[in-house]
């Protein structure tokens, strides 16, 4: 038990709430029983600073109420009834201790294991900002819980709309409203419904997406235990575009990387 203001607080409280009885008592008026007060002031010292505090709180509480007892009896000593009394206070404020003690323990633990989940999920989202593959995070609802700096880039999609946990579908569009894939105007519709659907489906096949500043991104969908989905979209430029003019072979391993941020931004629709 470690000594500071929180740990002595109980036991000091107790003492103090006796003495100031013990004295109104005596010159002013008669006090009935402290006992209630004393098993409130355990509760607080146990759930302050732990179990050994509210502990010793409630043994200066039973030496205290003792002695208030033995100052109201008319001849010296305890009668059963008191004894009673002073046992029942005894086991109701050790067990009051014991747990308001268990119970900041465990709120303690699982705060600490809280904050240790969320700095890990924090250092994840981190390392995976630093990857070229995008990454999107859906829940069960299909909804985006997670999408990394690289998808963003990719899909020109800024910070505002992807922490706001847009939909799949959302994404979608966004995609098709700025432009970003190469393909027919008259073939989007059925790009993003059958897109869709296998996503719903956690189809795992990957397919070859171009965008239409020349990129080309695999797609993959892993469906997750919890029903959520993760998305990954691979740069493969340079892998598919082998069979090209070997003298623009240079510029399509330029797509990939660092010069990805020089291809013609892609402004997201209102």
């Amino acid at each position: 038990m470690r000594f500071d203001w929180r740990t002595i607080s109980g036991p000091a409280l107790t003492a103090v709430t006796a003495l100031t009885a013990f004295l109104v008592d005596r010159y002013l008026v008669a006090v009935p029983n402290p006992a209630p007060l004393f098993v409130c002031i355990v509760a607080l010292a146990a759930s302050v600073s732990g179990i050994a505090s509210g502990l010793t709180s409630a043994g200066i509480a039973v030496i205290c109420s003792a002695l208030f007892f033995l100052d109201h009896r008319a001849m010296p000593g305890y009668g059963v009834t008191d004894v009673s009394r002073m046992l029942m206070l005894a086991a109701t404020a050790a067990g009051t201790a014991l747990i308001t003690g268990l119970l900041r323990q465990k709120w303690i633990d699982a705060f600490a294991a809280d904050q240790e989940h969320n700095a890990t999920a924090a250092r994840l989202a981190n390392a995976l900002d630093q990857v070229d593959i995008g990454i999107v995070l859906l829940d069960s609802d299909t909804r985006a819980e997670f999408i990394n700096r690289a998808f963003r880039e990719y899909f020109a999609l800024s910070d505002a709309q992807a922490d706001s946990k847009p939909p799949f579908i959302a994404l979608m569009y966004h995609g098709r409203d700025t432009g970003a894939w190469e393909l027919p105007e008259d073939e989007m519709g059925a790009f993003i419904a059958e897109r869709t659907e296998k996503m719903r489906a956690g189809d795992s096949t990957p397919i070859n997406i171009t965008l239409a500043d020349g990129q080309v991104l695999r797609f993959s969908c892993t469906a997750l235990p919890d029903g959520g989905r993760m998305l990954s979209y691979t740069p493969v430029t340079d892998l598919v575009r082998y069979t090209d003019d070997p003298d623009r072979a240079d510029y399509f391993r330029s797509l990939r990387g660092s010069e990805r941020a020089q291809a013609p931004p892609l402004h997201a629709a209102e």
